[in-house]
């Protein structure tokens, strides 16, 4: 039975409280007897977060009354057992490392593009213009391996902090195309579709809620593999089942592998 309820979220949103409101989460959390990892960054959240379907809605409800998380999505998995070992709450530089300061997604997102459209568009094998679709994996090549979209261009980066150069080295693969960032769950291809534009790329486009969300909206359309999720469960597939064959303890113990987004 599927009883505990998963959720990653983030939002780019400024936080000048870091401090005290890391101590409010480690006591509501621990209060609902939930794991996982939260980051705090001056730029925003990221959490992965693991419990009772009753814990984690109560959760979210007190994080959304705080007026700069009102609109906080959550994307949704389910898993016969925890899959963090412990609740960690945690101050960062960024809430996704890129080292690019110029890059805040607070001060204006770029475009996104919803999974029913994508899927309408890969579907027809271009779109609405008429233009190619350039589909850019913004994660690390070990997760890229579990799977991804068919024909996504992967620049077998190591770490996200490696993509703005990994662009500048092939951004003529990109020209002329409409091109759709994505990533896990959304955080890597939103600081990246700004990158992109900034550097002079017309038609740039993250995949809203990433891949977890285009699994859970229109299923694994075009996708061949699985999603490697940075918890206990190592891999999800399309159907948001777990996969995990135990290979992922590295991950479930490093709360800076577990975070990614």
């Amino acid at each position: 039975m599927q009883e505990i309820l998963n959720i990653a979220a983030y939002k780019f949103v400024p936080i000048e409280d870091s401090a005290t409101l890391r101590e409010a989460l480690r006591t509501r959390t621990h209060a609902l007897a939930l794991k996982g990892t939260i980051l705090l960054a001056p730029e925003g959240i990221n959490l992965f977060v693991a419990g009772t379907e009753a814990a984690v809605e109560s959760f979210l409800d007190g994080l959304r009354a705080d007026a700069r998380f009102a609109d906080l999505e959550a994307k949704k998995s389910w898993s016969a057992a925890q899959p963090f070992r412990r609740m960690l709450v945690k101050l960062k530089r960024e809430i996704i490392r890129m080292d690019h300061p110029a890059i805040q997604p607070a001060d204006g997102r770029a475009p996104s593009i919803d999974a029913a459209t994508l899927k309408r568009w890969l579907d027809q094998g271009h779109d609405d213009a008429g233009k190619s679709i350039a589909l850019l994996d913004t994660r690390n090549a070990f997760e890229v391996d579990h799977g991804s979209f068919e024909g996504a261009i992967d620049w077998r980066i190591r770490k996200f902090t490696e993509f703005p150069k990994a662009l500048r080295s092939h951004r003529e693969q990109l020209a002329g195309k409409t091109v759709v960032s994505f990533c896990t769950g959304g955080i890597r291809c939103e600081k990246a579709a700004i990158l992109m534009r900034e550097e002079g790329l017309a038609d740039v486009l993250q995949l809203e809620g990433g891949i977890l969300k285009y699994f859970e909206e229109v299923g694994g359309a075009h996708y061949r593999g699985e999603c490697f999720v940075f918890d206990g469960r190592e891999t999800l597939a399309p159907d948001l089942s777990a996969r995990s064959n135990g290979a992922s303890a590295r991950a479930a113990e490093d709360p800076d592998l577990m975070i990614k987004g």
